[in-house]
């Protein structure tokens, strides 16, 4: 009998080899996004187009400057994964309304998954760009993924602050 990985894993080992892009110093993190079982776009942890990498100038802004894990975005140079497959979608007319979010991460030093769960400022892009769930790697090895229904973002907003969030980025 042949095994065959199940969609959601099937799409998040693309994920996986996207990820293999990242610029970051100290992740490699992939997104893509899929609709109607397609995928319509990728995007990876990166510098914006045109701009000297994290890899190419040989250090981290933000670790240089003393800058904590999860603070501070403004200060780094790269692109979340999740932006930039929201940001391809768009240059190539693409619509993701109603699609699918597969983040992979993993440490660049040790390969060590890690929970790939978006920041506050990627979900609520993510919100906005109509997506349905959101699957990501997760550190647990008992755990394949976890899935998460944006409509439950939402709904968890409505009841409470934002900073309540249970899943975050970097825990």
């Amino acid at each position: 009998m042949i095994e065959r990985p199940e969609k959601d894993e099937y799409y998040l080992n693309i994920a996986k080899v996207v990820s293999t892009r990242s610029t970051c110093l100290k992740v490699l993190i992939g997104a893509i996004i899929v609709r109607d079982d397609q995928i319509v776009s990728t995007g990876y942890v990166g510098a914006p187009r045109k701009t000297k990498s994290s890899l190419e100038h040989g250090f981290c802004l933000r670790q240089k400057l003393g800058i904590p894990s999860g603070s501070q975005y403004e200060l780094c140079r790269s692109v979340h994964a999740e932006q930039n497959a929201i940001i391809n979608a768009a240059r190539a007319g693409v619509s993701i309304l109603g699609g699918d979010m597969y983040i992979y991460g993993e440490k660049r030093d040790t390969g060590e998954v890690i929970n790939a769960f978006p920041c506050f400022i990627c979900k609520k892009m993510i919100i906005n760009a109509g997506l349905r769930r959101v699957i990501t790697s997760v550190a647990d090895p008992k755990k394949k993924y976890m899935v998460f229904y944006v409509d439950d973002w939402v709904r968890e907003w409505q009841e409470h602050d934002i900073i309540e969030d249970k899943y975050r980025y970097g825990l």
